[in-house]
């Protein structure tokens, strides 16, 4: 029978995958990892018709063979970071204020500083939410 895994990292073995699985795959593969590497597994991992879902944020552009998605596989791709109902959401909740923006915004900078912004965002020890004020 068909078996789904879910993975977020790259130590689940290909051909674990498809002992386990009678030779067909997972249904289903979930990238959550950030890692190029996990992407390109899931796409050789996932079977005929599956779906890929991507919810990771990438420092650098992921390379795939689109050949894969398309013509070996037909695959459905999904992805997101957020709900495309989360900001109007996270908006009411700031203006009800039920979110203690206080503890969340570390430095506030004028868009003049927009470099020493860009520092403190590189340096996350040092920083948690910038903000840049016009």
């Amino acid at each position: 029978p068909p078996v789904s895994f879910l993975t977020s990292s790259i130590t689940l073995h290909f051909n674990g995958l498809r002992t386990t699985s009678g030779g067909y795959g997972c249904d289903v593969y979930i990238e959550v990892s950030g890692s190029p590497a996990s992407v390109n597994q899931g796409l050789q991992m996932i079977c005929k018709q599956g779906t890929f879902v991507e919810f990771s944020v990438f420092k650098n552009e992921v390379q795939v063979d689109w050949t894969i998605i398309s013509n070996k596989k037909g695959l459905t791709i999904r992805g997101g970071h957020l709900s495309p109902y989360t900001f109007p959401k996270a908006i009411k909740m700031i203006e009800n204020n039920q979110i203690p923006l206080e503890d969340i915004i570390t430095h506030k900078l004028s868009l003049d500083d927009i470099a020493k912004g860009i520092e403190l965002v590189n340096n996350s020890k040092e920083s948690l939410k910038v903000v840049l004020i016009p």
